[in-house]
C-alpha cells in the first residue's frame, strides 16, 4: 500500500452519443467496453472506451449530454488526456484524424517523447503519445475500424493537470501516493508511477506550471474527473483513511458495478481538480463475456425494474462492430 500504480480511467462531458462512439472508436480505434448509464442520472449514457477487456489504465468513460453548452478548459479541471502509440505513428495519425474532420492543432516534443494534440468534435482535447517502449503493450490491444495494429492505441500515456498550488499538488502525488518526479521543463513537472516505464498505459502525469486559464466550466469537452488505481478494497479504505488524516473531504464509498469508487477535491492538494480512487476490481466481465463487451444496455440491479423507462429516454445507438 506504499503507492498508487496509475490512471484507472478518465471521464469526461461530450456531445450527442452517436457523435462520441463515431469519434471513440469510429476514429480512434478504442473498444466501446461498457454501455451503461449514469446511475446519478439514468436517462443518460455512460459509455466506456478501452482495449480489448478495458483495463485500468486504458479507460476513458463519457456522459454525452447532447444539450450541454459547450464547456471552458480551465483551472480546476484535467486539461488534457493522452494517448500512448508505438513509436513512428504519428504520420498515420495525423492523416487519419484529419480525415475525419479532427481539427490537429499543434505536433511537438516534450520531454524527449513526440505529441500531436487535436481536439474531438465537442472540443476535448486530445494527444497522441509515441514511444518505443508502447509495442511491448500488445496483448489486450484492440484494433477495430481500420487502425492497424502497428499503429493501435494502447491505452492512456496519461494526463496534464493545471497545477494552481504545484507544491502542494506534485507533494500529494510523490509523498503520499508514491509517483517520482521525471523530468521538468518551465511550464511542467512530469511525475510517473513508481518503477513503471513508458510502456505502462496511465502512468504519467504532467503538472501544468503557472496555467493563465480562470477557472474552467464544466460542459461538453471537459473533462469531470481522473480516477488513480487501488488493487482491492483493502487498498481503498487504506487511502480513503490517509487523505482524512490529511483534512481532504473524502467520500464514502460508491459501488459503480465494475469497481468501486471514493471522490476528493482540495484546492491546495488537488489544484482543485476532482480525483477519484477506483478499484481494480470487478472489473468490465463482470457482467457481459470478451466477446459481447459493450453490445447491449447494463443496467445495475438497482435499476433493472425501470429498464422499459430507461431505455425509452435514451437515444438510439448505432454500436461499432466488435472486431479485433
Amino acid at each position: 500500500m506504499s503507492a498508487i500504480s496509475g490512471i484507472h480511467h478518465i471521464t469526461a462531458i461530450s456531445g450527442p452519443a452517436q457523435e462520441t462512439v463515431d469519434t471513440y472508436a469510429g476514429v480512434l480505434g478504442l473498444r466501446l467496453v461498457k454501455t451503461t448509464v449514469n446511475f446519478d442520472d439514468p436517462g443518460t449514457y455512460h459509455l466506456y472506451f478501452g482495449d480489448r477487456t478495458g483495463r485500468p489504465g486504458t479507460i476513458l468513460t463519457f456522459f454525452p449530454w447532447a444539450s450541454a453548452v459547450p464547456g471552458r478548459q480551465g483551472a480546476s479541471m484535467v486539461s488534457a488526456t493522452s494517448f500512448l502509440v508505438p513509436l513512428g505513428s504519428l504520420d498515420a495519425w495525423q492523416r487519419r484524424l484529419e480525415t475525419a474532420g479532427l481539427h490537429v492543432t499543434e505536433r511537438t516534443h516534450r520531454f524527449d517523447t513526440e505529441v500531436l494534440t487535436a481536439k474531438a468534435p465537442d472540443g476535448l482535447p486530445i494527444e497522441i503519445v509515441a514511444t518505443a517502449e508502447a509495442r511491448a503493450v500488445d496483448a489486450d490491444v484492440w484494433t477495430s475500424a481500420g487502425v492497424p495494429s502497428e499503429h493501435a492505441i494502447r491505452g492512456f500515456s496519461g494526463a496534464t493537470l493545471p497545477a494552481i498550488d504545484a507544491p502542494a499538488t506534485e507533494k500529494l502525488l510523490t509523498d503520499v501516493f508514491g509517483w517520482e518526479r521525471e523530468a521538468t521543463s518551465d511550464e511542467r513537472i512530469r511525475l510517473r508511477a513508481p518503477s513503471q516505464n513508458q510502456a505502462v498505459p496511465g502512468s504519467v502525469i504532467d503538472l501544468q506550471m503557472n496555467p493563465a486559464n480562470a477557472a474552467g466550466r464544466l460542459g461538453q469537452g471537459t473533462v469531470h474527473h481522473i480516477a488513480l488505481r487501488a488493487r482491492d478494497d483493502e487498498e481503498q479504505v487504506h487511502w480513503q483513511e490517509r487523505l482524512r488524516d490529511m483534512d481532504i473531504r473524502v467520500t464514502e464509498v460508491k459501488d459503480r458495478q465494475y469497481f468501486r469508487s471514493i471522490y476528493f477535491r482540495h484546492r491546495r492538494w488537488t489544484s482543485g481538480v476532482l480525483f477519484e480512487i477506483a478499484t481494480d476490481a470487478p472489473g468490465f466481465l463482470h457482467d457481459e463475456p470478451e466477446a459481447s463487451l459493450g453490445t447491449t444496455l447494463k443496467l445495475p440491479p438497482w435499476l433493472e425494474s425501470r429498464r422499459d423507462e430507461i431505455e425509452h429516454a435514451l437515444p438510439e445507438l448505432r454500436r461499432p462492430a466488435a472486431t479485433a
